[in-house]
């Protein structure tokens, strides 16, 4: 079984993509996630999220980024 996550916030950062020595390809992002609770009185917070996408899926991203 896989766990699947869908986050949807704002890249703090450009994706750079690498390749490892064996060729494979890595990319690395971090992206923003704003809460939707906030307490009375208290300031929006936010949650920074590092992501690791690795293969077709790390392709995929830098291209779309590229955009």
């Amino acid at each position: 079984m896989i766990n699947t996550v869908a986050l949807m916030g704002r890249l703090t950062y450009d994706p750079e993509l690498r390749s490892t020595p064996s060729g494979v390809s890595v990319i690395r992002f971090q992206i923003a996630c704003d809460r939707n609770y906030q307490r009375q009185g208290a300031e929006r917070q936010t949650d920074f999220i590092d992501c690791v996408a690795w293969r077709q899926t790390a392709d995929f991203v830098a291209h779309r980024q590229e955009r």
